[in-house]
Formats: C-alpha cells, sequence, structure tokens
C-alpha cells in the first residue's frame, strides 16, 4: 500500500464516486420499491449497452410509472417497449420488454413482490442471494454482481462486495486485486461508491487515464 495508490484511489472517488442508482435518480433504501427499481437497472445495465443509456432508460420506466412489480407486470408489452424505447433502450426493447413482465410478476407471486423477502429466504448467505437473483428473466451473473454491488450501501450483510469487473478498475489503475486492500485504501468511502467508481474506470478508459493523470 503506497501513499500513490491512496491518492489515485481519492482521485477516482473525488471524480467519478457516484452509485448507479443514485445517477439514474433512485433514492435507494430498504424498502420495496427502490430496491425493485435496482433490480430493473442491474438488468438493463447487464445488456452490452452503454451504462448512460442504461440509466436513462431506468429513469424513463420510473418516469412512466414502472416503478414497482404490481405496475410493471400490469403494463401492457408495448407500454413497456415504449417506455424502453423513451429511454434509448432500442436494441433489446422487444426481449426486455419480456424479460421485465415475467420477472416482475415472479417477484410478486414468489416473494411478494419485496426483495427483502429474497434476502431472508437465502439467509444471508451472499452466494445464495446472486443465484436467487439470477432467476430472474434477463440477470444473470453479471446482472446479479450490478445489483449486490449497489445494494450494499442499503444491505450490511452484502458489504463489502467488489466484484470482478470492479477488480478490473483497480487493476486498470494499479491497484490491489484484493477487496480489503482496497477498500483500506478508500478510508472511510462507501464500499458501494468505490465499487461503482472503480466499474466506471473499468468500462471507460479516459476515467482511468484522468485519475491517474490527477493523481501524477
Amino acid at each position: 500500500m503506497t501513499a500513490d495508490q491512496r491518492r489515485t484511489v481519492r482521485r477516482l472517488v473525488d471524480a467519478h464516486g457516484r452509485t448507479y442508482a443514485e445517477e439514474a435518480g433512485i433514492r435507494l433504501k430498504d424498502t420495496p420499491q427502490p430496491l425493485y427499481r435496482l433490480l430493473v437497472l442491474a438488468h438493463l445495465l447487464s445488456a452490452r449497452i452503454s451504462a448512460s443509456i442504461a440509466v436513462a432508460t431506468a429513469r424513463a420506466l420510473g418516469e412512466a410509472g414502472l416503478r414497482d412489480p404490481r405496475r410493471m407486470a400490469d403494463a401492457d408489452w408495448q407500454q413497456r417497449v415504449d417506455a424502453l424505447g423513451r429511454g434509448g433502450y432500442r436494441r433489446y426493447d422487444e426481449r426486455t420488454a419480456t424479460q421485465l413482465g415475467d420477472a416482475a410478476e415472479l417477484l410478486t407471486d414468489r416473494w411478494g413482490g419485496d426483495l427483502r423477502r429474497l434476502r431472508d429466504e437465502a439467509e444471508g448467505d451472499v452466494g445464495e442471494v446472486r443465484r436467487l437473483l439470477q432467476e430472474f428473466p434477463g440477470v444473470g451473473p453479471t446482472g446479479a454482481d450490478i445489483f449486490l454491488r449497489e445494494v450494499q450501501q442499503v444491505w450490511p450483510g452484502v458489504s463489502p462486495f467488489l466484484d470482478r469487473k470492479a477488480l478490473q478498475g483497480a487493476e486498470r489503475l494499479g491497484l490491489p486485486g484484493d477487496p480489503e486492500r482496497l477498500l483500506a485504501l478508500a478510508d472511510d468511502t462507501d464500499p458501494a461508491v468505490l465499487a461503482a467508481a472503480l466499474v466506471r474506470a473499468a468500462v471507460d478508459k479516459t476515467v482511468a487515464d484522468d485519475t491517474l493523470d490527477r493523481a501524477a
């Protein structure tokens, strides 16, 4: 652990330490609606599409009133397609519209629309939470990791959670690949905020380059 590495982490967090949920306008709390909106955001972010489009689409779905699983399931397929299109999510809109409807029905039928019940079913086992999340149509390992990365802000039992993508960002910045060492470098930074900043460095080389230039 070096002073240079600590300075790199500080520059990264200062410039890019914003969770994707915050960017999407989701006031994350341990309550059913924001947790559901985070699940939808994780689903959107996991596709091969830019994060900015995924975030804009999550906002568009919220503006269309599709903020909870009941409303998502009750909306017809075309309403979901239209909302996805307004966010710019056109490449995957038809398939995603179907997946969102099916996932909303699963969440309602199995867990009463409340992702906290999914967490309780897993009995605090993060690996089991990750597995259960992948039962939602359209949510694979990447989507599950995104959800866990962000939800650790309100689910302390998940924290600290730095997934493979976050660790790729650390590698690009010349930082340790060990989560505990990264957290030590970040001092009191919220692990969710650190993870989001590292992911931005992983997916955008200009973020990494700018951070290293500023820290030099």
